[in-house]
Formats: C-alpha cells, sequence, structure tokens
C-alpha cells in the first residue's frame, strides 16, 4: 500500500471560516470533557481508603468501568440530545477527536509519561474528516460534509490510480490548509545500494558538507529574522490580551514564524534534490538532535532543522530511487578518511591534518568521507576476492574523484552486518 499526503492552500469565505472555528471550539471541548471523565476515573482511584482528603473527593463507585475509546463513542449520540450543539459538527470529525484522545492516552500508557492535557482557547487547529463517498477535490474546489465546497489551489494534481481517503483541515496563522490522504493499493520495493555514494556531515558552521567536496553554508532563517520578530512580540506584550489589537498583533507574529517555517522547508527539499543529483546512495550520521539543540546552541540548532532534513532527504531519496543509509556517528570527526588514524582536534581547528599519511582536506569534509566509508562498510558484502572496499572506485558507476579517499579496507572476520530499515 502507497500512501501519500498532498498539502493544498484552501481559501473558505467569511461563513466557512466562522462554521469551521465554531467546529474546532466544539471539539476541543468534547476532548476537555472526554479527557476529564478520563482524569476523575483515575484520581477516585488514588483516594485513601481509611480517611478523607482535606481538599476533595472523587466519590466514583468501584464497579463503574473505565471510560474507554468504546464506551465514550457510544455515548456521543446521548450528549447530542443533551448538548445541541454537537450535532452542528460532522459525526466522523466528532468521534476522531475521542479516538485521537485515547491515540495519546495509550501512548502515555506505553512509555509511562506525558499525560495528556487539556486543550485551551485557540490550541485546537485542526479536524479530521476520515472518509468519503466519492472524490471530494475538483481541480477548483473541495467538497466537505455540512460545509459545502470550498475554493483549493490544486498546485499539483493528484496522480492517477490514487483514491482519497481522509482530509484534515488545519489553520497555520491567518492561512488554512487542506492535507490530503491518498492511497494507491501497490507495492514498491525500497531502493538497493548502487551507483556513486555521498556522505553528508552537517554542523552549524556549513550547513552541509559532502564527501566529494561540496560545502553549503547555512541559511539562518531564524536569525535573519529575530530582530523583526523581537519588534513584533514587543508589541504583542503591550497589547491588552483578548482584545482585538491583541489578535491583530498576534497574528502578525504567527505569520513571520509561518514564513520561517515554509522557508527552511523549502531549503532543506532543495538540498535534498541536490544530493540526489549528485549521487546514487546517501549516507548520514544517526545522531538524536534533541539532545543536541538542549545545549548552550540550542537556537543554532533549532534554527537550523537537521532532523527535519534527514527526514526529508530519506522521502526524497526514496521517492527518486536512490538509497539512503545512517551510520554511526561517533569519532567522525576524529578519524582519518584515509588511513583510519585517530586525529584529535578540538572545534577550532577547522582543517584535517592527518599526522600518520600526511592526508590534509577541510574537517567536514573529512567527516563526510568517514561518513561514506562506514556506509559502504555497512552495505558491503564478503566474498567477492576477500577484501571489502572502503572507497567508491570499486562501486559500479563511479567516476574517478580526486577529493575522494582511497583507502581500501581490510578483511573483517565474522559476519557483515546488514543495512539497517
Amino acid at each position: 500500500m502507497l500512501t501519500f499526503n498532498y498539502r493544498y492552500r484552501i481559501y473558505p469565505d467569511t461563513a466557512q471560516e466562522q462554521q469551521l472555528f465554531e467546529w474546532m471550539e466544539t471539539c476541543r471541548r468534547a476532548y476537555n470533557y472526554a479527557l476529564g471523565e478520563i482524569k476523575d476515573w483515575c484520581n477516585s482511584r488514588k483516594c485513601l481508603i481509611d480517611r478523607c482528603s482535606w481538599e476533595k473527593e472523587y466519590i466514583i463507585p468501584v464497579d463503574v468501568p473505565f471510560p474507554g475509546e468504546i464506551q465514550q463513542l457510544n455515548n456521543l449520540p446521548k450528549a447530542k440530545k443533551e448538548f445541541p450543539r454537537l450535532k452542528e459538527v460532522p459525526s466522523q470529525v466528532l468521534q476522531q477527536v475521542i479516538k485521537q484522545l485515547h491515540k495519546g492516552w495509550d501512548y502515555f500508557k506505553s512509555r509511562g509519561f506525558g499525560f495528556p492535557r487539556f486543550k485551551k482557547v485557540g490550541q485546537f487547529k485542526s479536524l479530521l474528516f476520515p472518509q468519503f463517498k466519492e472524490n471530494p477535490v475538483t481541480n477548483l474546489h473541495i467538497k466537505l460534509p455540512k460545509l459545502g465546497t470550498v475554493p483549493i489551489n490544486l498546485h499539483r494534481p493528484i496522480p492517477s490510480g490514487f483514491t482519497v481517503k481522509q482530509v484534515r483541515i488545519t489553520r497555520k496563522a491567518d492561512k488554512w490548509y487542506a492535507c490530503i490522504n491518498i492511497q494507491c493499493n501497490v507495492s514498491v520495493p525500497d531502493p538497493k545500494p548502487h551507483g556513486h555514494p555521498i556522505g553528508v556531515d552537517v554542523g552549524l558552521e556549513k550547513f552541509l558538507a559532502t564527501s566529494d567536496g561540496v560545502v553549503v553554508k547555512p541559511p539562518k532563517f531564524f536569525n535573519t529574522m529575530q530582530s523583526k520578530l523581537k519588534l513584533l512580540q514587543r508589541r504583542l506584550s503591550r497589547k491588552t490580551k483578548s482584545s482585538k489589537n491583541y489578535e491583530k498583533q498576534r497574528l502578525k507574529v504567527a505569520r513571520l514564524h509561518h514564513h520561517i517555517d515554509n522557508t527552511r522547508k523549502d531549503f532543506h527539499f532543495k538540498q535534498a534534490h541536490a544530493l540526489c543529483d549528485a549521487g546514487d546512495m546517501v549516507f548520514m550520521e544517526d545522531l538524536d538532535y534533541r539532545i543536541t539543540a538542549k545545549g548552550f546552541l540550542g537556537k543554532q540548532m533549532l534554527d537550523g532543522g537537521f532532523g527535519q532534513f534527514r527526514t526529508i532527504t530519506q522521502y526524497v531519496c526514496w521517492k527518486r530511487g536512490k538509497f539512503f543509509g545512517v551510520v554511526n556517528a561517533r569519532g567522525t570527526s576524529q578519524e582519518c578518511p584515509e588511513c583510519k588514524g585517530e586525529v584529535q582536534k578540538d572545534l577550532s581547528v577547522r582543517i584535517h591534518n592527518c599526522p600518520h599519511c600526511g592526508y590534509k582536506t577541510d574537517r567536514d569534509v573529512a567527516s563526510g568521507q568517514v561518513i561514506r566509508n562506514r556506509g559502504i562498510e555497512l552495505i558491503s558484502t564478503a566474498g567477492l576476492v576477500g577484501k571489502e572496499t572502503a572507497c567508491a572506485a570499486d562501486l559500479p558507476g563511479v567516476g574517478e574523484n580526486q577529493n575522494q579517499s582511497r583507502q581500501v579496507a581490510q578483511p573483517r572476520k565474522g559476519v557483515t552486518r546488514k543495512s539497517s530499515k
């Protein structure tokens, strides 16, 4: 099964926009009410059996079952009789709110932390339409239940053979989007290792440096617009909360954040396609960027968006038939790509100069070459001539490049590691 998510801009009129706002507010209250039932049931099981609390007691009979997903879904028709406002929202959209809550509850139980929270006013910003009898998308409009036809900018057509499964309406800043989930009943195999390999090293001084010697400077989207954002946020802090002027200024801040996010994502997609144009295999480090984002360089790390870039690169490689792999990141900057000798250097040293073999190049380019060598070792198979190559020279479709390392690895003992999927 092949699944894609396409996002399009939609342009609801004033009446449709007001109706979407009312639906989101109704869904938010239903979400909070269902979460309140779960919290009350849990708190009733925490009461001491031999004394009463000084503050409050949750008196719920012992035989009352836990308010599970099926029970709360079955209570929706009864709640619509008591609260007629629930009838205005499409029934399946309201059901998805309860399912969303219990997905978060199951996730909390599986990992032991992250209890679901109540949503404040304005925090519920999406509606999911999970089912359609026929294709709701035309060249100019999208048809939604109880909302009618909404103009849509279909900047890329839906491929033939795909069917629309669900549509999620989201609001970002003052813009509305339709995230359309499409599926096709085909099986696409994962790309196999082939052709020219490229090792990619990402960092703060250089956004990326490849093993072929290509260096890309970091654009620093957030830093370039930080002064403007600071001015807008200062003006926002002086407005009275919940006033009309506060809402206008809040939208200005949200628009700027949305613009920064769009420019960063566009840059990531362009760099991912450039990597696929340059080679057939792309290797990156297996790093958890959430940990590095908590340090004193956290703002710069989040501005680079390296985790998003790796995810986008993996998707683009799969879509274009290129092989993508991750390698162990330990010691990539302290190893020589030529002789594999250890070369200790701190962050202030930006040139790799190996004292063992005399190989000299840029520090980040050398790290990319080490990543490339480790990626080739990861996917290589033993038994050709009793040895495995750690360079690109012996792979099919590879031309000579002076910037590539020429080291041949020693034969390994035991079973060769397989590529992780």
